[in-house]
């Protein structure tokens, strides 16, 4: 009966083990961009770079932004274990003034499927 025990603990404990094994993991580099104080007109893009740390591929679902004013663009292939993606965020540098604003990150990590990234800065007149 012992030996029974043991083998059904042992084989739910590797079930779990191969369900944890076989997930993606997703790590910025950054999760917050500075422009800092930028010229009207002047370049808007920005890349936020990551990893996937896990060992299933990664999966960007969709990325959004909290206003028009702000672009952003994610990569439509997954992203193998250990490999890097970019996405990137084009913020329109014709408003003058500060703005701090929010991109959200939709991907398949069970254990944080929703990111929020963000970009702030000031759009100088000139």
């Amino acid at each position: 009966m012992k030996k029974a025990i043991i083998y059904i603990l042992i084989s739910f404990s590797s079930v779990a083990l191969t369900a944890q094994e076989k997930n993606p993991m997703i790590n910025f580099e950054k999760e917050t961009i500075d422009y800092g104080d930028i010229s009207k007109g002047s370049e808007g893009t920005r890349t936020f770079i990551f990893e996937n740390t896990g060992t299933a591929p990664l999966l960007i679902k969709g990325v959004r932004s909290s206003c028009g004013c702000t672009i952003p663009k994610k990569p439509e292939d997954p992203i193998a274990p250990g490999e890097k993606g970019e996405i990137i965020v084009r913020y329109d540098t014709n408003r003058v003034g500060v703005f701090r604003k929010t991109i959200t990150v939709n991907t398949n990590v069970p254990t944080n499927a929703m990111i929020a990234l963000k970009i702030k800065g000031n759009v100088l007149s000139q």
